[in-house]
């Protein structure tokens, strides 16, 4: 019999959490689309009521608010993948993060988090958090002496984007979780632009890993989902907030999400390899003042890019000549690329953080954390690189008509 847990990542991705099946006598995950659940009689039922109980796990399906079939496949999919004990499933990358966080920290903790974040994360931290009395502060995690500065008594959680978005900043989470660990502090990773095929953060000594399954997870741009991973001890601290809050992931989500999983090591392979070709591209083009790609060796952090990733990658940013009206005709210049936000779906996306993603945040803060007017984020699909590059081209012909 194959043990799933000591098998190789593609094995994990397609037969983990799927031992149910053999029992429901399915080869492939039925969609579990009901609300509530039956019971043989009424002693089950009562059992099941008592063993779920305030602020417990539950060992039986209840209600579909609870939890399911679709959701307990795609958890221990993503638990093995990430080499984590547990995990849970949401109903958004923002429902993920926001459960992480109002589930484990309380009026008056503190969060240090890496400079460049989404721009849902940098609100929900600025907004939402300080209604409850949760503080955020921005440090360069990167630096030992500023981090150990920006420390204070109730800071209780490092939150950390690597690569971050758009920037691809990367910190060193090994690094990073040896200072938190000394002083009692949570580490978190969003590992959505890595994935587990790429970065392993527990390895590296992260407690918690958050994913926005919408990305790469799900990799068909059709479902909305996040999943976050850890032991068993920090899950069942989470797991009752999000159940309270309606945070948890419905059934066809899930089975979207488990479906998509399967393919993710053959996507992440192909989307490396044509963003790499697509990085060198851009690196040589006479209207581009800088590449931003972990995998070149004009990035900054090259060097930690190759000791804590497996691979470099899907996501380029680059600082297109011209400013923000260069950058909105190139935009408006592509056909292949869809002008849309998101990222990690088979086919390939461009966005601009100032108009988009990141217009929430301030234009001096979005400057200071290296988002300049120009910068444009291609999400690399798995097209045929050639007319992905033919695309580009193209828009580049335009801006610099425009300019003539």
């Amino acid at each position: 019999m194959i043990d799933v847990e000591n098998s190789g990542m593609r094995t994990k991705a397609i037969h983990g959490g799927e031992a149910i099946l053999k029992t429901l006598g399915h080869h492939s995950a039925p969609i579990c689309q009901t609300s509530t659940y039956s019971f043989k009689n009424v002693k089950d039922a009562a059992n099941a009521f008592t063993d779920c109980g305030e602020g417990k796990y539950h060992p039986a399906h209840i209600y579909a608010r609870l939890s399911h079939d679709n959701g307990w496949i795609i958890e221990e999919k993503m638990a093995l993948l990430e080499g984590g004990e547990s995990a849970i499933a949401y109903n958004s990358g923002m429902g993920a993060i926001s459960g992480v966080v109002m589930g484990l920290l309380k009026t008056g903790d503190h969060i240090l988090h890496s400079p460049s974040l989404y721009g849902g994360t940098h609100s929900f931290l600025y907004h939402t958090c300080k209604q409850f009395g949760i503080t955020a502060q921005s440090v360069d995690l990167n630096d030992s002496k500023e981090l150990n500065k920006a420390i204070k008594q109730k800071t209780k959680m490092i939150y950390i984007e690597t690569p971050s978005n758009p920037t691809l900043a990367i910190f060193d989470i090994e690094k990073i979780a040896k200072i938190a660990h000394k002083k009692g502090i949570l580490v978190v990773v969003d590992n959505t632009f890595m994935t587990p095929i790429l970065q392993k953060p527990l390895s590296l000594g992260a407690d918690i890993v958050i994913h926005s399954a919408t990305k790469y997870i799900s990799g068909h741009g059709d479902v909305v989902a996040g999943v976050v991973v850890s032991n068993r001890d920090l899950i069942e601290k989470i797991r009752p907030n999000t159940i309270e809050l309606g945070a948890y992931i419905p059934p066809f989500s899930a089975w979207l999400l488990s479906r998509g999983v399967k393919t993710l090591s053959l996507r992440m392979k192909q989307h490396c390899e044509n963003a790499m070709i697509i990085a060198k591209y851009l690196e040589k083009h006479e209207l581009v003042e800088s590449v931003i790609y972990p995998g070149l060796p004009s990035f900054p952090q090259y060097k930690l890019a190759k000791k804590q990733m497996l691979d470099f990658g899907g996501m380029i940013s680059f600082n297109l000549k011209g400013g923000l009206e260069s950058a909105e005709l190139f935009l408006n210049s592509l056909n292949l690329f869809t002008l849309a936000v998101s990222l990690g779906s088979v086919d390939s996306l461009a966005e601009s953080p100032a108009l988009m993603t990141h217009s929430v945040i301030p234009k001096e803060d979005r400057e200071a954390a290296g988002i300049p007017d120009g910068l444009i984020r291609l999400s690399v699909g798995i097209e045929d690189v050639d007319d992905l590059i033919s695309d580009l081209e193209h828009a580049f012909t335009k801006v610099k008509e425009s300019q003539k």
